[in-house]
């Protein structure tokens, strides 16, 4: 087990098997020194944690635990890619899409949940470039999806 996982582990949590893909694309690719998800949803055991827009159908603490969910999954992205979670030098980037009403405007406060959870699993190297972006929908009407950009050795 690697340091990141042994921090995991000491909150609870364990990287999962990465979740297939819902179309025609790998969870993630290496190119040089990083490696590049693709968007991540809240999935665990193959089920969304949530359906629908925040600020209706799904509340900002609920959506705050997708965007944990899909950042756990991002860092199991990134697993099938390098194997050890050690050999992350930082996470450089990540985009956290909400999908959310027109007036809902707490799109920073939910994507704390991944950023948080990065900062739990690679301490320093964990803090990072964030974008909160709200949008209309999210594949499979999930209401958060996680991008994530790491170096590595």
């Amino acid at each position: 087990m690697s340091a990141v996982d042994d921090r995991l582990a000491e909150a609870g949590l364990t990287v999962p098997t990465v979740p297939a893909p819902v179309a025609v694309y790998v969870p993630a690719v290496r190119s040089g020194s990083h490696v590049f998800t693709s968007g991540q949803l809240p999935l665990r055991s193959g089920e969304l944690l949530a359906i629908g827009k925040v600020g209706a159908e799904v509340t900002p603490d609920v959506a705050y635990d997708c965007a944990r969910q899909s950042a756990l999954n991002a860092i199991a992205a990134v697993t099938s890619v390098i194997g050890d979670l050690d050999q992350v030098v930082r996470v450089v980037k990540a985009t956290v899409f909400v999908a959310s009403t027109p007036d809902f405007t707490g799109q920073p406060a939910v994507a704390n949940g991944a950023s948080e959870l990065f900062g739990l699993a690679f301490g320093d190297a964990g803090q990072h470039a964030r974008s909160a972006v709200g949008v209309p929908v999210l594949p499979l009407d999930a209401p958060v999806e996680v991008e994530l950009v790491v170096e590595v050795r």
